[in-house]
């Protein structure tokens, strides 16, 4: 298969990981799903010239943020397979290891941390949030379930090609 293609595959498998994840969490811990329709928001400003909020919660909403949030979702966690692609190369994609995708995952936590939070009004690292350090666990053990999620798609994908 193309790299491309399996850098695709590898990137949805690894998000639908982590928001089975995510669903699970909810389901064992009460914590809440993350709500996409919030980044859709904050995507859908930026043709506006609008990248950074006080408070994303309290601008007006858009025509279909969720799906945007949900696209962008999904297209972030692609690019983050490329990412380890571009680590890994195609040898990793022929003979997946675990240890790539995990510190690919522990890395992307740092796009939440010093782009997204601080752009929607949340501070550096949820900073600005009622419970900063629960809130920094969470992402951390997300993102490390999205790298397992990569190692897991690329490992199925290996063995399908194979």
């Amino acid at each position: 298969m193309n790299i491309l293609i399996l850098t695709i595959l590898i990137g949805i498998g690894a998000t639908v990981v982590m928001d089975v994840w995510t669903m699970l969490r909810k389901q064992l811990f009460g914590i809440a799903l993350p709500n996409y329709s919030l980044v859709g928001r904050w995507v859908a400003y930026m043709p506006k010239g609008k990248f950074r909020h006080e408070s994303i919660a309290k601008v007006p909403s858009i025509q279909f943020e969720a799906l945007i949030g949900w696209l962008t979702h999904f297209l972030t966690g692609i690019a983050f397979a490329g990412l380890l692609v571009l680590i890994g190369g195609s040898q990793w994609i022929a003979h997946p290891t675990v240890s790539e995708p995990i510190l690919v995952g522990i890395i992307t936590v740092l796009a939440p941390f010093l782009l997204m939070q601080p752009a929607m009004g949340a501070g550096i690292a949820a900073s600005k949030t009622p419970n900063p350090r629960s809130a920094r666990t969470q992402s951390l053990i997300t993102h490390t379930v999205f790298g397992v999620g990569l190692y897991l798609s690329g490992y199925l994908l290996s063995l399908i090609s194979a």
